[in-house]
């Protein structure tokens, strides 16, 4: 009873010196295996997974391995040692993992590929690939075995809201667009027309202070913003004037990239 209590309790520390995530990790070629057999030496050995998928066993010869867990592997090759060794103990360990990949493309950042050696969220592999200023988060999305599983990075990446927070797999691809405008242009009876670099939850009125103000030609209740939606242009009317003088903030319209804000000329 003692000698396999020691023995279970072995086996139990080989396992948790995995990966976090290696009891679903699929073995491929290039990865680095630890293979054990307890008490006998000759058939404990270090091997890395062929191109072919195969690795050599002593006593056995080629074994595929490739697509197999740590667990699987250690069951099947318990049942294959059976041959050589009465009630087999087999310890299977992950030393060197270079299969798990992650494809990152898409324009808004360089493209690249990221090797998964631990457990890693979609989170964390924003924080690590740089600058991603240029890059359209809201329209970014996580796929795996051709599903999209997660859309829209933004709220996760910028608001904080973290609970969506996707583990990443082997073959997750990581699609992260150009933002295409990300200016704002006020055109019209203004001080100063001009091109404005958005920034999250701009206003119609920021826009407009920015640029000076307006004119005073400028009819501002006839003021627009002209906004690309779906490949078509969509003109949306705003009462600045009531948003000065009667207070009504819900008509101070949040802005978008790539928006117009055209103020048109009193006709009197």
């Amino acid at each position: 009873m003692v000698i396999k209590q020691i023995l279970l309790a072995l086996a139990l520390l080989l396992l948790l010196s995995l990966p976090a995530f290696a009891g679903d990790y699929v073995i491929g070629a290039g990865d680095g295996l630890d293979i054990a057999v307890w008490g006998v030496k000759e058939l404990s050995f270090s091997v890395k997974v062929r191109p072919d998928g195969k690795i050599t066993v002593p006593g056995l010869g080629d074994v595929s391995v490739s697509g197999q867990t740590p667990a699987n592997l250690q069951a099947l090759l318990s049942v294959r040692l059976k041959e050589l060794v009465k009630n087999p103990i087999v310890t299977v360990t992950v030393r060197d993992i270079t299969n798990s990949k992650v494809y990152i493309f898409g324009g808004g950042i360089k493209a690249g590929v990221y090797d998964l050696s631990q457990r890693t969220t979609l989170l964390q592999l924003l924080c690590t690939i740089g600058d991603i200023k240029t890059a359209d988060l809201k329209k970014s999305y996580l796929k795996r075995k051709g599903k999209k599983i997660k859309v829209d990075f933004y709220k996760l990446f910028i608001v904080g809201e973290s609970d969506d927070d996707p583990v990443l797999e082997s073959s997750d691809s990581l699609f992260i667009p150009l933002q295409m405008d990300k200016n704002v242009y006020v055109l019209g009876a203004v001080n100063l027309p001009k091109t404005i670099e958005y920034r999250d939850g701009m206003t119609v009125m920021e826009a407009i202070l920015e640029s000076g103000g307006f004119t005073k030609y400028a009819s501002q209740n006839d003021t627009r913003i002209v906004r690309k939606e779906g490949g078509s242009e969509v003109s949306m009317p705003v009462r600045v004037n009531d948003i000065i003088n009667n207070g009504k903030m819900e008509l101070n319209v949040k802005l978008k990239p790539g928006d117009y804000v055209i103020v048109k000329e009193s006709l009197f």
